[in-house]
């Protein structure tokens, strides 16, 4: 397996270096012909996915496979093919990530520092479910100039096969060799490619808390990547009531078995006898199940009348509710005193993805803003709109809530880096030993250059 491995890596970082020269047009032509085989091979591809579905199904009734996993699988729902689609195309209409200068300095005369983004290299992402990302993911790697190695569920085998089969057979028509986007599709390859550092540059998984901290584990390959997605929505003590239901019920109900769902709602205390009864009735009129802590709990319990499924649906919480993804219709509720207690408990119990505040208070909502450390903070919105395709991304190739390199959402420019390139124009070029301190030696300038392209 290993000599498999070093073989699929190697084809990765070849293709890599053979792209580097190619125009970025030609990415956007890969692009579009990868639209074009899927939208041809839609058929066998869905019905692919509808065996992955049937097989997965029996898994989960089996009791070795989530429900919530079972979700995240199925290509037919709703609109997920046709946005898998829109994605590729909105990925090829957005602007070029790379050769963008973020500093340039004169360093003497005729002696030019330019520092300009980059592609990474070769991408090894590993996720669960969710064939789609395999698109996803291709298409961002292309439009940055990143090689990728793919490696799917297996619950999504299938499906992914076929995707990557079509991905690769619109990268022959291009001058981007096929092995610029390869899948894998077993644990032993993964464990493998996760040794391959000379060939691999950035790791990225997508998935369980277990796949994220397995993998890094057992790398020297720097991993970019969330673990859970165990964000909170904090109804503050200036709330609107309107406002609170609505973001209450999306963050939660939308997708729950989405990483940006809400899993803990905090109540500021001021507002359990006021706002908490509409939002838990609206959020049990949604079926979802409620995990209260003592005070929460007992003014749902005074509610006359009840709310029908009140004794069904609400339970008490216990300490670990607050550091459960729970990826279902379950909520986890708690009431603090304060705004800085809000933020102590989701600084202390939160994933760092993303957290809500619902306020019609502009200091507290800067104070909060501020004060949490999550890769996303937002003001009266939804948790839910945490997402690469909703920030102007086009799509994401995953969340990070690391802190070094790209946070959040992670698009085309969390998949780039940059390099300094350096230019003399003297006849004679330039040597460091004409530099110093000393009497007759020449200083350096470091006079800014107002440039926004690099000139060679």
């Amino acid at each position: 397996m290993g000599s498999v491995a070093t073989d699929i890596a190697r084809a990765a970082k070849a293709a890599f270096e053979a792209s580097q020269l190619i125009d970025s047009s030609e990415r956007v032509r890969a692009l579009r012909e990868i639209r074009k085989e899927l939208e041809t091979d839609k058929d066998a591809i869905l019905e692919a996915n509808r065996a992955d579905l049937e097989a997965a199904q029996e898994e989960v009734d089996a009791g070795r496979m989530s429900s919530a996993l079972l979700k995240r699988l199925d290509l037919n729902k709703g609109d997920k093919w046709d946005s898998m689609l829109q994605g590729i195309t909105d990925v090829a209409e957005l602007p070029d990530p790379n050769g963008i200068v973020s500093y340039a300095s004169e360093l003497d005369d005729g002696l030019e520092l330019y520092r300009v983004s980059c592609p990474i290299g070769v991408l090894l992402v590993i996720f669960e479910a969710r064939p789609e990302v395999v698109v996803n993911i291709a298409s961002l790697a292309i439009k940055s100039g990143n090689a990728a190695i793919l490696k799917g569920g297996k619950e999504s085998n299938e499906t992914t096969k076929l995707l990557s089969k079509a991905i690769q057979t619109a990268l022959s028509k291009t001058q981007i060799s096929s092995n610029y986007i390869q899948a894998i599709q077993t644990r032993a390859e993964v464990s493998a490619l996760l040794q391959l550092d000379q060939y691999i540059d950035l790791v990225i998984p997508r998935g369980s808390n277990s796949l994220v901290r397995n993998i890094q584990n057992n790398t020297r390959i720097p991993v970019m990547g969330h673990a859970d997605g165990l964000c909170s929505v904090y109804i503050d003590a200036s709330a609107d009531q309107k406002k609170a239901v609505r973001i209450a019920v999306d963050s939660k109900v939308d997708y729950p078995a989405a990483c940006n769902a809400a899993e803990t709602l905090i109540l500021h205390e001021s507002v359990l006898p006021t706002i908490w009864p509409e939002v838990a009735k609206a959020l049990l009129a949604a079926d979802v199940k409620l995990l209260c802590d003592p005070p929460s709990l007992a003014v749902l319990q005074g509610l006359s009348p009840a709310p029908s499924n009140l004794s069904t649906h609400v339970e008490p919480s216990t300490p670990e509710s607050y550091s459960t993804e729970h990826l279902s219709l379950t909520l986890s509720v708690l009431t603090v005193p304060s705004l800085s207690a809000a933020i102590r408990h989701i600084n202390a119990h939160s994933s760092h993805h993303t957290d809500s505040i619902v306020t019609e208070d502009q200091a507290a909502a800067s104070t909060f803003c501020r004060g949490v450390d999550s890769a996303g903070t937002f003001v009266n919105a939804s948790t839910r709109f945490a997402d690469g395709f909703r920030y102007g991304f086009g799509t994401e190739v995953g969340i990070s809530t690391g802190r070094i390199h790209a946070r959040g959402p992670v698009g085309l420019d969390g998949l780039v880096t940059y390099k300094y390139m350096l230019r003399s124009k003297d006849e004679q070029g330039h040597v460091v030993g004409e530099f110093g301190t000393d009497e007759g030696k020449k200083r350096y300038k470091h006079r800014k250059i107002d440039t926004s392209a690099v000139p060679f």
